[in-house]
């Protein structure tokens, strides 16, 4: 059999590019997060980075995961997880 191992490089940013993500502990725990609950999704996180405008992501691909559905996941979720936690900048 043969053994086959794939990985992605998800990249994405904060809203309009904003600098939402504005200090070391706040990225800390956003990272800490993503990898806790890619974790609970069966999906294997080997990198997480960033800075205050984006995020990086290397994954590895299971043999029944999609791009689109562990994106979705990913990102999804963690921008309703900030959202919840009041983390990003308000605006006025």
């Amino acid at each position: 059999m043969a053994f086959i191992k794939v990985y992605i490089h998800f990249g994405w940013s904060t809203k309009i590019w904003e600098p939402f993500l504005d200090s070391k502990d706040l990225r800390i725990k956003v990272w800490n997060h993503i990898r806790e609950n890619a974790h609970e999704k069966g999906i294997f996180i080997d990198f997480t980075n960033g800075y205050t405008d984006h995020c990086h992501c290397l994954v590895s691909l299971g043999v029944d995961q999609s791009i689109q559905k562990v994106m979705q996941l990913i990102k999804g979720e963690s921008s309703f997880w900030i959202n919840k936690h009041g983390f990003e900048k308000h605006q006025g």
